[in-house]
């Protein structure tokens, strides 16, 4: 599977500057940088991912990149003309799954309970906005033929929310959670495009959606915090949402199992 191993290597490349250690960033040599270069800024996890979503909108009016679109689909249709799998359908779950099942073996995180699913879920409501806006307005035909709610991948932008929360509550413990969750979301994305649903910028697209919302929430909930809790702790959450084009209410409960 070379298309698989690409799609991996096009990610983890794109995501390693967030997983280098401070001495890392700290050595490297930038003549005259200012106080507003993106290093120092802070700028740089964000320039990643919006660089992701500017080659997906690229993809909407340039000719070459769409061939290049057509050109892999029909290389995955040619290689594997029978592949058909719903692996997807749960995978997208998993790197956020893992969060709350290591949290559950005693192995704790960057957040609480409370915390975790505030972001979580704010992370998801801003992802399922994006995807929805992107796929009314662009009508993009999937390579299947089946509707045209192609752009971006809505499994992809999903596995990416839990990847970039995956690796914020754990990025103090170790990067290979980081890795191991970010794996699992490219697998969600190369897994679309073999089940003929997505086209590689639709994932890439859906990538970065997951990435930005996830790391908006953790930008975002402090000052929410502030203003919806009191310091404590909370075992209860009970928020609106927006999922699957209509609005719910979250609901989790820590048991402190």
């Amino acid at each position: 599977m070379k298309l698989y191993n690409v799609l991996l290597l096009f990610f983890f490349q794109a995501q390693s500057f967030n997983f280098a250690t401070a001495q890392q960033v700290d050595s490297i040599k930038i003549p005259h940088s200012s106080s507003n270069s993106p290093i120092k800024s802070g700028l740089l996890p964000y320039m990643i991912p919006a660089a992701f979503m500017g080659y997906g909108m690229i993809t909407l009016g340039n000719n070459a990149l769409r061939r290049f679109d057509h050109h892999l689909q029909n290389s995955i249709d040619e290689a594997y003309p029978n592949f058909s799998t719903k692996t997807d359908n749960y995978l997208q779950f998993s790197p956020a799954a893992a969060v709350y099942g290591l949290n559950a073996t005693g192995l704790k995180g960057k957040n609480n309970f409370r915390d975790r699913t505030m972001i979580y879920v704010m992370a998801n409501t801003i992802m399922e906005i994006m995807v929805y806006t992107g796929k009314t307005t662009t009508l993009r035909l999937r390579p299947d033929g089946s509707a045209n709610t192609s752009f971006p991948s809505g499994h992809t932008a999903t596995a990416f929310v839990g990847a970039e929360f995956f690796y914020q509550e754990y990025k103090d413990v170790s990067p290979w959670y980081g890795i191991a969750g970010y794996t699992l979301a490219t697998t969600t994305g190369a897994l679309r495009m073999y089940n003929n649903k997505h086209w590689f910028s639709d994932v890439v697209a859906g990538a970065s959606v997951g990435i930005i919302s996830t790391k908006l929430s953790y930008l975002a909930y402090p000052t929410i915090e502030r203003f919806l809790f009191k310091k404590g702790t909370m075992n209860t959450v009970l928020v609106p949402t927006y999922q699957n084009q209509n609005i719910e209410l979250y609901y989790a409960h820590n048991f402190n199992l």
